[in-house]
């Protein structure tokens, strides 16, 4: 048997000229004690953490696959939670940027995190409708809360009490009592989604975005506040329906068919509504940390900005109020008319909130961030649509603030998709152009070296040398382009329509395009005179034009410059002399256009790429089609052949980008990571790296490593990550009293929590034997009346001689705390017995009290009718019972005296500062009379 042919595995390298993706959020992050001056970005899988006063990227919070849909930072600002489009939750730590915290509950992605006001609970809402409650500290879920219909779309903890507000698409705001787990109201005076949701006004109020120009502020009563309502009013009947034209009757008779007894918590009655500019639906409505400032955008580039007055700011503005309607009715009082002395003045919701400014920014917002100092300034943060981060900031406290844009991050990325890549030729230098601009980027740094302006570029290279760059255009402009200076050297009308192809000729003194007016043109590099001084430079002339039938899509040269190949819009390609222009093949077989093609090095294959989703391999020769391969899943885009190889790459609409062998017709492998259609890739001229661009908006890098790539094992490790996928999205076990697919746990059956029952059942499996041949071993040594030595089990040799019993232990200890329920869960309960007698032991012992008893209350709620009908349990359970109760106390008694001596050093700290403080405050005072003795005595002197 010969050798198999060795490939080179091509692995992710980097994610570069992206800014912030359009699915998730942008927030303000602390670093190094700094607030407002980092900002965190969902970069496609990665956070990224953005410098605003320097423009630079300093931190990248590693992803896995999914995209960010979501980010929340904690408030004491060292941690970050980073939510996924596939429902899963990451809580990465600022200082050291990892991810140590994975929580799995969601079936959907993520749509918003929020933290209580101490950082230890977070609760997360879901596309799939679900809100988790999740314990930080513990690194678990606490409970899912279902209720709502459609995805959720805003949740807010209460300070004070233990409740939870959220909104969803659904229509619905629904108030949740956190001790219970229950929703105990929920607010139906919206007709449309409720897109956001804030609490102001020291949570007395609530305000409410939805489809409409309407901000609703909603009234908050809680109990104590409130005397006890009498009898409860029997529910009304629903008759406000046929009346949806008169909204505002509607809304009043929707609460009034809101149940009494739900207002034993809390009550909420509308107090009115704030008028927006916007016509469009509210995207995003979020309140500062200190409750002041209420900003709010739709889909357009407008964030209005409102200012939340507190109840002095309302008392004064009453009383100045009174104090006029006093004076008007003085001066009518003297007219003749009677004195009314009772003045009342009503306080409009307009008159608590007021309209402070709108903030224009360049284009569509499509997420903000607000910071409010106590001096008065507001900073807001914005993430466009078009790749790009803004940051304003205005002085909300003056009559008329103005928004001052202090800085923006642009350098980093186009605004637009970039459509061509291409490589110098000492594979160090990526030339990316979109729309509107052209950016060298540095290939071992990633850093963007020049930006220069274009029109709409559809194609490029680099001119031999490295130091030109010519840029075809969707008007069919050629452009040339200096990259010393940045400056556009030359503008040439070249085709009618678009041009779509370029293609250097091999002996490097000029190129053939191919354009939309069905025509190619061949052209040649000249030396010209410039009028601006007296060195020469570099211009373009046309040569030869080459008429056809159809539009161009591509052209290239074969590498011996005896042949062109011209694919067009007829969805065949046709092969050319390039010295006489005569017609020499014609390759049909796809059944639509041919976007993309490649001759390999030696012009012996030539691969083409088309809409119809397939590749076809040819021989220059005649002209025979060697294969047909279906390439991707959507239009191939982009193929490529590697330097010096038969191997080329293909991208395709599907997101992939995969290698193939054009011998012997192979997939090799699929490059995975872009979230959108690729739109062009390219290979460096060492074939060591791929650069693809992509509708996301990223530019990624891949790198040759040197690792050989063997195909059996690549197809070995494909069907294990589709089986694994498969053990995910199985059926659930249900619990007894639970339909079939309905979780009332937080967590989710994913592959890590399969993997982890596996080795508990592997660790019982093992102290079962083990226990089994020591009864044995003592057997024999009775037999024979003397000790005989034992053989070690190698797995006990490795963890230091331990127990089997211990080695359990330390398998549950191993087990990450938010995959453990779920572990559990999958566990079958003839493995219980022996974790139930397992875990008496460790308990008396009272070692990992607090491990033991979370899985131990967990597995009695589970098996709770096996265990308590099986008659061999009754005696450990009996045990279990004791023991727990027991040490469940003494680890409480430890904490309390733990809390109580910290207590105790927290007041004196206090003390010796307060101590400190007075000490500095009376020598202050005696500084002071010291001076203002001086400056007497200097009177009396100058006097």
């Amino acid at each position: 048997m010969g050798l198999t042919k060795q490939y080179l595995r091509y692995v992710a390298s980097a994610v570069f000229g992206l800014i912030g993706s359009q699915k998730g959020n942008i927030v303000f992050v602390t670093l190094r004690g700094e607030k407002g001056r980092y900002v965190a970005v969902p970069a496609c899988e990665h956070v990224f953490i953005w410098d605003l006063r320097k423009g630079e990227k300093i931190l990248i919070l590693q992803g896995l696959k999914q995209e960010v849909t979501c980010l929340c930072p904690s408030p004491d600002g060292l941690h970050l939670a980073v939510g996924y489009e596939d429902g899963s939750v990451r809580i990465f730590s600022l200082l050291s940027g990892e991810g140590n915290v994975t929580f799995n509950g969601h079936k959907a992605a993520i749509t918003i995190l929020k933290y209580d006001q101490l950082g230890g609970r977070l609760a997360s809402g879901s596309k799939d409708t679900d809100v988790i409650v999740w314990d930080v500290i513990n690194e678990s879920g606490l409970y899912r809360l279902k209720g709502h219909k459609d995805a959720i779309t805003q949740v807010l903890f209460l300070r004070e009490k233990n409740l939870l507000v959220t909104s969803g698409k659904d229509t619905m705001v629904k108030w949740w009592d956190l001790d219970t787990q229950h929703c105990f109201k929920t607010l139906v005076g919206h007709r449309t989604e409720v897109w956001g949701l804030v609490l102001v006004s020291e949570e007395k109020r609530l305000i409410t975005g939805a489809s409409d120009s309407e901000l609703r502020a909603w009234d908050i009563a809680y109990l104590q506040e409130v005397e006890d309502l009498e009898e409860p009013e029997p529910k009304k009947v629903k008759e406000s329906s046929p009346r949806i034209q008169n909204s505002l009757v509607a809304e009043d008779d929707a609460l009034e068919m809101d149940e009494t007894p739900e207002d034993r918590i809390l009550s909420c009655t509308k107090a009115g509504s704030i008028m927006r500019e916007g016509r469009d639906r509210v995207v995003n409505l979020a309140v500062d940390k200190t409750g002041r400032i209420l900003a709010c955008h739709g889909t357009d580039s407008v964030l209005e900005v409102f200012c939340i007055l507190s109840k002095e700011e309302v008392q004064k503005k009453k009383a100045k109020k009174i104090k006029k309607a006093r004076k008007k009715s003085k001066l009518n009082s003297c007219k003749g008319e009677e004195e009314d002395l009772e003045i009342n003045v009503e306080m409009t919701l307009q008159d608590e909130i007021q309209r402070v400014t709108n903030i224009k920014t360049s284009a569509k917002i499509k997420s903000f961030d607000l910071i409010h100092s106590p001096q008065g300034e507001l900073k807001a943060v914005f993430l466009l649509q078009n790749n790009l981060v803004e940051l304003y900031s205005l002085n909300a406290s003056l009559p008329t603030p103005q928004p001052i844009r202090t800085s923006r991050i642009t350098i980093g990325g186009h605004r637009s998709d970039v459509r061509t890549l291409s490589f110098s030729s000492d594979n160090i230098a990526v030339l990316s152009a979109a729309a509107d601009s052209i950016k060298i980027w540095n290939r071992s740094t990633l850093q963007c070296i020049r930006t220069m302006t274009c029109e709409y570029a559809l194609c490029s290279f680099f001119v031999p040398g490295d130091r030109q760059v010519v840029i075809g255009t969707k008007t069919g402009k050629l452009q040339l382009y200096d990259l010393a200076s940045g400056n556009l050297l030359e503008t040439i009308d070249a085709h009618d329509g678009a041009l779509w192809s370029m293609s250097l000729s091999p002996d490097q003194r000029g190129f053939a395009t191919g354009g939309a007016d069905k025509s190619v043109k061949f052209w040649d590099f000249e030396l010209v005179k410039d009028e601006n001084s007296t060195q020469k430079r570099l211009s373009v002339k046309q040569t030869r034009t080459l008429q056809l039938d159809e539009d161009v899509l591509c052209v290239r040269y074969s590498p011996n410059q005896k042949l062109l190949a011209v694919s067009l819009l007829d969805c065949t390609v046709k092969i050319f002399y390039v010295d006489t222009l005569k017609f020499f093949l014609s390759l049909y077989g796809h059944k639509l256009p041919v976007i993309c093609m490649d001759i390999s090095y030696d012009g012996a294959l030539i691969a083409t790429g088309s809409a119809d989703r397939n590749v076809k391999i040819w021989g220059l020769d005649f002209g025979d089609c060697h294969k047909s391969l279906f390439a991707h899943d959507d239009s191939v885009m982009y193929l490529q052949f590697v330097p010096k190889s038969h191997l080329f790459f293909t991208a395709g609409k599907d997101h992939k980008i995969k290698q193939w062998d054009a011998d012997k017709f192979e997939h090799i492998q699929t490059l995975e990571g872009h979230h959108q259609e690729i739109w062009c890739l390219t290979v460096s001229p060492s074939g060591d790296y791929v650069v693809s661009s992509s509708h996301d908006k990223s530019l990624r890098l891949w790198e040759r490593t040197r690792e050989p790539l063997i195909l059996e094992e690549e197809r070995e490790m494909q069907r294990e990550a589709e089986y694994e996928e498969s053990v995910a999205k199985e059926d659930q076990p249900a619990v007894p009293g639970e339909t079939q697919g309905d979780s009332y746990f937080t967590g989710k059956k994913t592959i890590e929590t399969v993997k982890a029952a596996e080795r508990i059942m592997e660790a019982i499996e093992l102290y079962r034997e083990e226990t089994a041949k020591m009864k044995e071993h003592q057997a024999i040594c009775k037999a024979a009346g003397k000790e005989v030595p034992l053989p070690i089990n190698p797995i006990l040799m490795a963890y230091g001689n331990i127990s089997p019993s211990f080695y359990v232990l330390e398998i549950f200890k191993g087990i990450k705390s938010s995959e453990l329920e779920e572990s559990l869960l999958v566990l079958p309960f003839s493995y219980v017995p022996d974790i139930l007698k397992l875990f008496s032991e460790f308990i008396q012992m009272g070692s990992d009290v607090e491990l033991l008893c979370r899985c131990l209350f967990f597995l009695l709620r589970i098996h709770f009718g096996q265990i308590t009908s099986n008659q061999m349990l009754v005696p450990v359970i009996e045990k279990l019972k004791e023991t727990t109760i027991s040490k469940v106390r003494q680890v409480q008694d430890l904490i309390g005296f733990n809390m109580a001596g910290l207590d105790y050093l927290k007041r004196e700290c206090e003390a010796k500062s307060e101590v400190m403080f007075f000490a500095e405050a009376t020598s202050h005072l005696e500084e002071k009379k010291r001076k203002r003795k001086k400056r007497e005595k200097l009177i009396l002197t100058l006097t």
